[in-house]
């Protein structure tokens, strides 16, 4: 039971350093679509070794040029191209980490997601 409470902490603390001072109604600015991960505790979270590190970093670098295609378009298009960013982010990070990694790469973008306000 501490084992579960102790990972459910450390799971609410990366979603607050990854939606640090982020504005929930920002969906039309494009700051809300500006993708800043920090590497080495995203790393640290999901225990990655050094070649998931390098590809998972080039898998959100790419997330990153998706999302500022997203706040150029129009907000007709916004929608689909949205989830055709995270399918494609999530099918990399699926071929990259483990299944244990994976589910909690997946709790930690979701929280992302939701906190900056991209889900509607």
């Amino acid at each position: 039971m501490k084992r579960f409470v102790l990972s459910v902490m450390v799971m609410m603390s990366m979603t607050m350093a990854f939606a640090e001072n982020e504005d929930n109604n920002a969906t039309n600015s494009t700051e809300a679509y500006v993708m800043r991960v920090n590497m080495n505790k995203l790393g640290q979270a999901l225990n990655l070794s050094r070649d998931q590190y390098d590809f998972v970093e080039d898998a959100m670098i790419a997330f990153s040029a998706d999302l500022m295609s997203v706040a150029s378009a129009s907000e007709d298009s916004r929608k689909a191209m949205m989830r055709n960013a995270v399918n494609k982010n999530l099918s990399a990070a699926r071929s990259i980490l483990n299944k244990a990694q994976y589910h909690k790469y997946l709790m930690l973008l979701n929280a992302t997601i939701n906190n900056r306000g991209l889900n509607k």
